[in-house]
């Protein structure tokens, strides 16, 4: 069966702690926040992203025999993403991260067993066979699936997230292999460099770097463009999840419904945009509908 799309990699329980002071409190033992679960990781806000936008998803990944395992599953069972789980003996991934209230976040990713766990490359070849477009996040394993997607001519993206540098090898797997290649400009005031030298790597692919309030950077072989962050009515109170989403929002527009890259560019950014107005969640990304009206109205 050939998906529209395949998104392969983390899964697992987001916390955020909602801090209701500007800093912690470290001088005593309790600080007071608001902390909340559910489904993220850059795997499960993509997949819901993808499923939210109503196409034909594939989630391959890895979860715990565990509760949080179980919720998964079903959760995604429930949306309609066709799945293909491995298990992780050493439990369900998860990330808690705190968030302040002028936007600031930090993160404490536990990936569990990811950097021990090898794919059965036959079964999930077979399973994916005939899908075009794969969205793949850098946990360890992921890199194992390269080669064989590249061999199957799928169109592969990559998110190398807030990346340090571009000599980092453990990326060096998925920046060579990428189509479509996704970072996070958080360490970087200025893209244009890394931009550049992933280009030089490769000349035929996309690379995009989101830039959060400053928008975000499209390189393609004509060179760089820049496009100014979109605004919606619904004020920003969650940053998680927005670089998924305007991978999610991009990828769709461009490969799938045949929109120009500045066109995918704008509808990956409301996507982004409309994520950050959404508090914890990723069941509640934006729906087709929803970003066309955007789109519209923005174009």
């Amino acid at each position: 069966m050939a998906f529209d799309v395949a998104v392969i990699g983390a899964i697992g329980i987001d916390t955020n702690v909602y801090l209701y002071t500007d800093e912690v409190d470290f001088s005593v033992e309790a600080n007071f926040s608001q902390n909340l679960d559910y489904i993220g990781l850059a795997g499960g806000y993509s997949c819901r992203g993808f499923k939210r936008l109503g196409y034909n998803v594939a989630f391959v990944g890895y979860v715990g025999d565990d509760y949080s395992g179980r919720h998964i599953r079903e959760s995604l069972e429930k949306d309609g993403i066709d799945t293909y789980f491995g298990i992780d003996p050493e439990g369900t991934k998860r990330s808690v991260n705190i968030m302040y209230g002028d936007g600031r976040r930090k993160n404490f990713y536990d990936g569990k067993g990811s950097m021990q766990l090898r794919p059965d490359l036959q079964a999930i070849g077979k399973y994916l066979a005939g899908t075009g477009l794969v969205h793949i996040n850098i946990v360890n394993w992921t890199r194992y699936l390269l080669p064989l997607l590249k061999e199957e001519n799928t169109v592969v993206s990559v998110d190398i997230q807030d990346v340090v540098s571009p000599d980092d090898p453990y990326r060096q797997d998925y920046i060579k292999a990428a189509d479509v290649l996704f970072f996070s400009a958080v360490n970087f005031p200025d893209p244009a460099p890394l931009i550049e030298r992933f280009m030089e790597i490769r000349s035929d692919r996309i690379v995009i770097c989101g830039m959060g309030k400053s928008g975000c950077a499209l390189g393609t072989e004509k060179g760089i463009s820049y496009y100014r962050a979109v605004e919606l009515e619904e004020p920003v109170i969650d940053t998680n999840g927005a670089g998924d989403s305007l991978a999610v929002g991009f990828l769709s527009s461009y490969f799938l419904q045949g929109h120009s890259f500045e066109e995918s560019i704008l509808r990956g950014q409301i996507a982004a945009r409309y994520c950050c107005s959404r508090k914890a969640t990723s069941s509640d990304l934006i729906t087709r509908e929803l970003l066309d009206r955007y789109y519209l109205r923005s174009h």
